[in-house]
């Protein structure tokens, strides 16, 4: 077996292993390399093995440096799932170790692998703190609908009644807009609006945007991302009148009735943390909650991150970055965001 540092000559045949892999993501797939080293000037180190020149695993790793938020080698930064995909033990081990010599190499804090399922006894895991929610939907629109749960079924009834309208929007404009309110009240910087043109920019008709309207004016847009047979809306958001209009409700309806009509047959309504309003959400529309396994292994550090809202050190950020202007949160918040990979 050899492992050594992918570059851009095998980015073809990196994605072709990740799109064959029983449990390859969107997020391990070459690009976000491209786009993390272009956008944010964070060196990507991807880890490739082969045997006899053919693939047998990866680890796609990025290295995030923040003057606030510490030196980290992630699986992979700005995604929710990551980590090893590996034909064997053997393989997966061997990638694993080498991850450990880079990450000692490069003096990070900590090393950290996004699985979707535990990897490592021998790391440290957060347990009980990030969730994810997937779902099979049928080619049958009347078929998805029924499947929500009474209460949320007539939230989404409720925006059509409205008189809501969704459609593809082949810009990021309106997104940004929404988006970035939305964090805001929620306590979250935003990122930068470059970032969410590199992602439409590298992954091309694997990403689009569903903007919804409200007699003309935008009241709510989405960004999702398809992989092999899956849609996963990742980064959405309303205004302040979104709520009394169901728009929510309805934009997530149309995300799973488009993506059905292109041939999904998952709705993977990502990663959240335990107990938040996201996760209090997405149950309402009758999807159960997986645990995620992000496991660390500490270089420098003598304990795990704990960069989330959850937090009570952060608790004062939060509160006041929630009263901060709209137009103030986008200028600082991209320059906070970058840190938190």
């Amino acid at each position: 077996m050899d492992i050594r540092l992918a570059s851009g000559h095998d980015a073809e045949s990196w994605d072709t292993y990740v799109a064959a892999h029983p449990h390859g993501t969107f997020f391990h797939r070459y690009g976000w390399k491209r786009l993390i080293e272009s956008t944010y000037g964070y060196p990507g180190h991807y880890l490739l093995a082969e045997r006899s020149g053919v693939i047998c695993g990866v680890l796609p790793l990025g290295e995030v440096r923040h003057l606030l938020f510490g030196h980290s080698l992630i699986s992979v930064p700005f995604c929710v799932y990551g980590g090893v995909l590996a034909d064997d033990e053997e393989t997966r081990t061997a990638l694993e170790v080498r991850a450990i010599a880079l990450a000692q190499e490069l003096g990070v804090s900590h090393l950290e692998t996004r699985n979707e399922r535990p990897m490592r006894d021998d790391w440290k895991r957060k347990d009980g703190l990030y969730v994810t929610f997937k779902r099979e939907i049928s080619a049958d629109h009347d078929a998805n609908m029924n499947a929500i749960p009474r209460k949320q079924r007539a939230m989404v009834r409720k925006g059509i009644k409205a008189g809501l309208v969704g459609e593809p929007d082949d810009g990021i404009d309106h997104l940004y807009a929404a988006y970035s309110e939305s964090v805001r009240n929620l306590g979250t910087p935003v990122f930068p609006k470059a970032h969410f043109r590199a992602i439409r920019a590298e992954f091309g008709d694997d990403v689009d945007v569903i903007t919804v309207r409200h007699e003309g004016q935008v009241v709510a847009s989405v960004m999702n991302y398809y992989f092999r047979d899956q849609v996963l809306p990742f980064y959405g958001g309303g205004i302040n009148a979104a709520r009394n209009l169901a728009a929510n409700d309805f934009m997530y309806w149309e995300v799973m009735r488009r993506a059905a009509e292109r041939g999904c047959r998952l709705f993977d309504f990502g990663r959240s943390k335990v107990d938040t309003g996201s996760y209090s959400f997405k149950k309402h529309w009758g999807f159960e909650p997986v645990p995620l396994s992000y496991e660390y292994f500490l270089v420098k550090a003598t304990e795990m991150p704990d960069l989330n809202p959850n937090n009570p050190k952060y608790r004062l950020f939060i509160n006041a970055w929630k009263r901060l202007p709209v137009g103030v949160s986008r200028l600082i918040g991209p320059w906070l965001a970058r840190g938190l990979a």
